[in-house]
């Protein structure tokens, strides 16, 4: 299979069984859950970027998710404007607090990226709960004003379905944004800053450069879910972009698979679906912290390569076994 095949295709495959989907889904409910599939996948796929591939952790992209969907509603809500406006203003926000964090955190070696991303997913959480004037406080947004459905570009997309053929047209896109970098110039020079951020300098990568750039394209693509999210649920509060968010997105990068970017779309969708089959315990939000606590352990543990990996890894093997049966098969001598 050429390099352009075995990059491109399972995009397309993937595209077809997103048009197909609605067809096998008789519900909204089911179709609702599918959609927020879509949106977490776009964010775990900016995190697999920046995890997976540069090597650096964030545990605060809840954070930019949260900061684009308030900003949106404000702009649409408070002040009138378009929700083109609110698109805009939400990515330039993200950009913005991502450079402000990123260019002191991302030049220094270890985690810092990450203790600065802790510090500022939990101060964001903090405003989103106490500033009730802007926000709404704990109650949410609601004490403003609804934020109404989607439309842009002329477009209204008050369908549950109109919307999620919108939000998996903008995960292909994403999608289709980073299997370019992967394999491009910028990708091996993620790559290379993963391995040995020594070595890569001396080979001429600028670290500070690549890394701030995966961090805030990250971010950006954070705040477009967030975008996306406020004009679908109509409705945003504090608990919806709190820590342990941004520890279930960095969770769905681990069991996905930090070397692929389709372990983005593997770990976001099961860890999306999960809770709704935990809704019959009496405290599941208790145990969905559990689950996810034990998941991250044991893909760590036992399965450092994701699901993705973990499957590939079990491909190529059968594929080994039938080269051996078949190589021995006709090394057979003949007994004619």
């Amino acid at each position: 299979m050429s390099g352009f095949r075995k990059t491109y295709l399972p995009l397309v495959l993937f595209a077809a069984l997103l048009a197909i989907a609605p067809e096998a889904i008789s519900k909204d409910y089911y179709l609702k859950i599918l959609t927020l599939c879509c949106v977490h996948a776009v964010i775990v796929a900016g995190l697999t970027m920046l995890l997976g591939f540069a090597g650096q952790i964030s545990l605060g992209h809840a954070a930019f998710y949260g900061l684009a969907a308030y900003a949106t509603a404000r702009v649409t809500v408070v002040h009138g404007l378009p929700m083109e406006a609110g698109l805009g203003i939400a990515i330039l926000l993200a950009v913005v607090v991502a450079v402000l964090i990123g260019i002191p955190s991302l030049r220094l070696t270890g985690h810092y990226l990450a203790m600065a991303t802790l510090g500022f997913g939990v101060i964001v959480y903090l405003v989103f709960k106490g500033a009730t004037e802007f926000t709404g406080g704990p109650t949410g947004f609601t004490l403003i004003g609804r934020i109404p459905r989607l439309e842009l570009f002329g477009y209204s997309f008050t369908s549950e379905i109109s919307y999620y053929y919108l939000v998996a047209g903008v995960l292909l896109a994403v999608l289709l944004l980073c299997l370019n970098i992967i394999n491009s110039r910028t990708g091996r020079a993620l790559r290379a800053l993963h391995t040995s951020e020594n070595a890569a300098q001396t080979a001429g990568v600028d670290i500070a450069r690549y890394k701030l750039f995966v961090f805030v394209l990250s971010a950006v693509f954070a705040a477009i879910a967030g975008f996306l999210y406020a004009h679908w649920h109509t409705h945003v509060s504090p608990s919806s972009f709190n820590f342990m968010v941004s520890v279930k997105f960095v969770t769905m990068v681990v069991l996905g698979g930090m070397t692929s970017i389709w372990g983005a779309v593997v770990g976001a969708f099961f860890l999306t679906i999960l809770p709704y089959f935990l809704q019959e315990f009496e405290h599941f939000h208790d145990v969905e912290i559990i689950i996810i606590g034990l998941i991250l352990i044991i893909s760590m543990m036992f399965m450092p390569e994701g699901i993705v990996g973990a499957v590939d890894k079990g491909r190529r093997f059968v594929l080994q076994l039938l080269r051996r049966s078949k190589g021995a098969s006709s090394e057979e001598p003949s007994h004619d």
